[in-house]
């Protein structure tokens, strides 16, 4: 078989081999594009918030997973289109629900 026949074999097979496959990336993730620099740990941080930043989460309003980050702190639905205020990596951030539930507390106590 000459390099010509492999290369139209190739081109006309629907199924790809594994070899055809590009290598992707076995543990680094998003954070391959900052290839050996900045230590480790620093990536492993750098992936987790970068994972939660792209993230998409549900809506409050309608329910549905379509909420993205437009900028920091700003969450959009795609859904219905309301904008939210949030933290700069999710949309809830552990002090909002702390006062949330503070909050909740004290209206309870007033109607009681």
């Amino acid at each position: 078989m000459t390099l010509d026949q492999k290369q139209q074999n190739r081109l006309l097979s629907p199924v790809h081999s594994r070899f055809d496959l590009q290598k992707r990336t076995k543990k680094v993730g998003v954070t391959g594009k900052y290839g050996t620099r900045y230590g480790a740990s620093l990536r492993k941080q750098v992936k987790k918030m970068e994972i939660t930043q792209h993230a998409k989460y549900t809506c409050t309003f309608c329910g549905k997973d379509s909420v993205r980050r437009q900028a920091v702190g700003i969450w959009k639905c795609k859904a219905c289109r309301k904008t939210l205020a949030g933290g700069a990596w999710t949309v809830g951030t552990t002090a909002a629900a702390t006062v949330r539930s503070t909050v909740r507390r004290l209206r309870e106590l007033t109607e009681a």
